[in-house]
């Protein structure tokens, strides 16, 4: 993911050979779901050149425009759901727990969450950019174009873990958890948002999966389990597990997919460690062991925590997909899968009759 990120190759397509003419099929075409993101990029680079030509009043409207548009693009908004769908499972097990959620607290704290996001995938484009990784073909051009300046993603960084830091501090006020572990929790999810690239840049070094496991999975959902409840519990770990395993999925699509790219800039992953083929059955523990902890909570729990099950058939087609090697879209198709798999589950938990959902 990259936190949300996808590299050079995201322009690639597979095709199909026919016989032994060598003929090539067409591209394939890009799916509707993608229009927003794709959109928003056409925006920002195709009409980079029409600032230029434009003068007066209109020249600055363009300029204003196209600014906003860029720093909207070097956000990634279509990653978001990969954080906000643990605060909401967070705070559905807090609603099953307490009896009710404090809608302001899980304003805040999606807030907070989405901010930290944000700025860790802004300070992942400044490091991609000044250790020469995102080049001309890269999905993120940002800097490469220079659409903006390098100061600019450092100063939009820096507002965005300040309000990060800001919502935090109004959760202290508005939650009953402890200073220390409401710090805790914060504090070592905003230290991941920047240590994946920046400082130790765990990305380069094989341990990004380590990071994005941990992130978008039990962290994220404690946080905003702990701030609804005013304590620490484990229980939120447990259940992140099947949201935390498929998140890392998409992660794991889009490094299978760039291995030769990552490979030309130095970068060490876990899918050029473990190669192709052991990365395809990785990518299929991460893609169907969330579906058989469902099975296993809706056969031995309650029903509802069977709505997740109906993302299944999503699945297959990724999975072939990836067994024939043919990477176009799979992290985004990955994502789409996550986001719909996790927003069934956050309903299943809400809908389940109460105490009967295990606990630890």
């Amino acid at each position: 993911m990259a936190q949300g990120k996808s590299a050079s190759s995201d322009s690639s397509t597979c095709v199909l050979t026919a016989g032994s003419n060598d003929q090539q099929e067409p591209a394939e075409p890009l799916d509707s779901d993608d229009d927003a993101g794709v959109n928003l990029m056409r925006h920002v680079y195709n009409n980079h050149s029409d600032i230029k030509n434009s003068s007066g009043i209109a020249r600055v409207a363009m300029e204003a425009k196209h600014k906003c548009a860029a720093y909207v693009l070097a956000l990634r908004p279509w990653s978001f759901s990969a954080s906000l769908t643990p605060v909401a499972l967070g705070s559905a097990l807090a609603y099953k727990l307490e009896g009710k959620v404090d809608l302001l607290v899980l304003l805040v704290c999606a807030v907070a969450v989405l901010v930290v996001h944000g700025a860790g995938n802004l300070v992942n484009t400044y490091y991609d950019f000044s250790k020469g990784i995102d080049h001309k073909k890269s999905d993120d051009r940002t800097l490469v174009d220079q659409i903006l300046e390098p100061q600019d993603v450092v100063m939009f960084g820096a507002v965005l873990y300040s309000v990060g830091c800001l919502c935090a501090t109004l959760l202290f006020f508005l939650s009953t958890l402890r200073l220390e572990h409401l710090a805790l929790i914060y504090f070592g999810g905003l230290s991941s948002s920047f240590l994946y690239t920046g400082g130790i840049g765990f990305k380069y070094v094989a341990l990004g999966d380590v990071v994005i496991l941990i992130t978008f999975g039990p962290l994220a959902v404690m946080f905003a389990h702990a701030v609804q409840v005013g304590y620490l519990s484990v229980l939120p770990l447990v259940y992140a597990v099947p949201l935390a395993l498929n998140t890392e999925a998409i992660l794991h699509s889009n490094n299978t997919r760039d291995m030769d790219s990552d490979k030309q800039a130095g970068i060490v992953t876990l899918a050029i460690l473990v190669g192709p083929t052991l990365s395809y059955v990785l990518y299929n523990l991460l893609l169907f062991v969330p579906y058989v902890l469902f099975c296993i909570l809706a056969t031995h729990y309650t029903i509802s925590m069977a709505l997740p099950l109906l993302t299944l058939p999503m699945a297959f087609p990724l999975e072939r997909q990836f067994r024939s090697q043919c990477y176009s879209k799979i992290p985004q198709k990955t994502a789409k899968l996550n986001l719909l798999m996790g927003l069934f589950y956050v309903f299943g938990i809400i809908l389940a009759p109460q105490g009967s959902l295990p606990l630890l």
